[in-house]
């Protein structure tokens, strides 16, 4: 209880200090990719249960001559690239939060087709409500392989205090200030999660 009222508290004032932010944001965007300014998509929170989950959009709406979406890398621009350095492409997520369906920090909320991959270990992840920041995204972000994400998820999960939060929320402002850990190598954003080596073994 007392994280849900500090989430709720610091989103609204988070909000409220950001907001020339925003404007300046959702104009750029406007102006830069056109059509809608927010990116929302279903994603799996706390217990699993789906809610939709919103971003500032970063990339563009490009399509193959088959009319479908072409790969993250040939639609994510530099402006596109800057947003998510800077992390300013989460900051409506604030509004998930003020809603009750994310806290500041916890384990980031992915796509629902992986609910099914995860072995019984990193399920667990969705025990708490999912965060906008979180200890594998200060510890390596998409530099990291799923399964030490996924480790470092549960971690958190079974280690959560307000200490603890209050060091992730730190050093996620030291990442965004470096802006480190941005992208996994070679690849515009992180590869999807196909499943755990093991869960491949006994298939």
């Amino acid at each position: 209880m007392l994280k849900r009222l500090i989430d709720l508290l610091a989103s609204i004032c988070g909000l409220l200090v950001v907001l020339p932010v925003l404007i300046v944001v959702t104009v750029l965007i406007r102006i830069k990719l056109g059509s809608p300014i927010l990116f929302s998509q279903l994603r799996p929170g706390k217990n699993g249960k789906l809610f939709r989950m919103y971003k500032f959009r970063s990339m563009t709406s490009e399509t193959d001559e088959h009319g479908e979406l072409l790969p993250d890398a040939q639609r994510l621009t530099k402006f596109g690239q800057f947003l998510r350095s800077a992390s300013l492409d989460e900051l409506p997520g604030l509004l998930n939060v003020i809603k009750g369906d994310m806290s500041l920090v916890g384990p980031r909320p992915l796509l629902p087709e992986y609910l099914p991959l995860y072995s019984e270990h990193q399920a667990r992840r969705h025990e708490v409500r999912p965060g906008i920041t979180g200890w594998a995204q200060v510890n390596g972000r998409n530099t990291l392989s799923w399964e030490q994400k996924f480790d470092l998820d549960v971690w958190y999960v079974d280690n959560q205090s307000l200490l603890l939060d209050i060091k992730i929320i730190l050093m996620t402002v030291q990442k965004v200030i470096r802006r480190k850990d941005i992208n996994q190598q070679g690849e515009a954003t992180m590869t999807k999660f196909t499943g755990s080596d093991s869960q491949k073994d006994d298939n």
